[in-house]
């Protein structure tokens, strides 16, 4: 993912900036309403990207894979709608409780941009998504770089008519989204009345994405590391972050792991998991690596 990469991390203030006004006041209205679930995960499951993952002689990568994490953020289905077998065998290779995230495909969000030929698309998108069944997490949208406040219609349009079986998270780009004060309060409620998720994007070279507002219960947080050693320090500095937003109501953690070279998000989440467990209670599983604990790659 080398969305916000930058050639000098070195040089950017990563610290995780305050909550928006309104995170707070949405939590509250939903604390200790149901248990923490957390999930964390990468966002790919291919053995050329994940080195130093899969021990020797893996025949499959997801079944092994979904020993590891409990989770993927599926970013294959940005690409092409897969037939719905593809679908079924996924689901039958993973355990009970692992849950997938899909990203919708790029024909609505980034060829079509949610206009009225979209939704045809959209619809048979969901058809065959929908056959993960209980191991269908949040589903998300991201929009182009370039998709501005000025289609904010063709937003409205589709918050409102998306279909309120499945969960979804929504994800801007385009600076006036949280620039522009005005766009992005309408932003924020539209998503809040709708129950959808705004999604946080912590990545080097677009600080601006970390607007600290959630929208439902629900964070829903894309971690693009920066192959710098500060990586460590932002996952630590994460920890602290979602602790207190679980002691202010906070219910639901969807936590992925990006590089921008893959090979290091296992063991970014090998350092983040622990300390996670640690601070909010939880067991989720460590990701083995076959690079010794405590090792790091710079």
């Amino acid at each position: 993912m080398k969305f916000g990469k930058v050639d000098n991390p070195e040089q950017i203030d990563f610290t995780i900036p305050d909550d928006h006004s309104g995170t707070a006041v949405m939590l509250s209205k939903s604390k200790n309403a149901e248990p923490l679930r957390v999930y964390v995960g990468c966002a790919k499951w291919n053995k050329t990207d994940l080195k130093n993952f899969y021990p020797r002689g893996t025949k499959d990568e997801l079944a092994y894979y979904s020993t590891q994490f409990n989770c993927i953020e599926l970013n294959a289905t940005f690409y092409r709608i897969f037939p719905p077998e593809t679908y079924i065998k996924w689901y039958g290779k993973t355990p009970d409780g692992f849950k997938f995230f899909p990203k919708i495909v790029q024909n609505v969000s980034h060829l079509r941009r949610l206009n009225e030929q979209a939704y045809p698309i959209l619809d048979e998108y969901l058809n065959v998504t929908s056959n993960l069944q209980n191991k269908l997490g949040t589903i998300f949208l991201q929009m182009h770089n370039n998709f501005s406040p000025k289609d904010w219609d063709r937003v409205v349009k589709f918050v409102e008519n998306w279909p309120k079986e499945f969960r979804l998270a929504m994800e801007f780009r385009h600076t006036d989204w949280f620039n522009d004060e005005k766009v992005a309060q309408e932003l924020y409620h539209l998503l809040q009345e709708n129950g959808i998720a705004n999604v946080l994007v912590d990545t080097a070279g677009r600080r601006d994405l970390m607007h600290m507002r959630l929208t439902n219960n629900e964070a829903f947080i894309r971690y693009v590391g920066a192959n710098h050693k500060s990586d460590y320090t932002r996952l630590d500095e994460w920890v602290e972050k979602l602790s207190d937003w679980k002691e202010k109501g906070l219910r639901n953690i969807h936590f992925f792991v990006h590089q921008n070279m893959e090979l290091a998000s296992p063991l970014l989440s090998a350092h983040f998991i622990p300390k996670l467990n640690k601070k909010l209670g939880c067991n989720l599983q460590i990701p083995k690596t076959l690079i010794a604990p405590g090792t790091t790659l710079y």
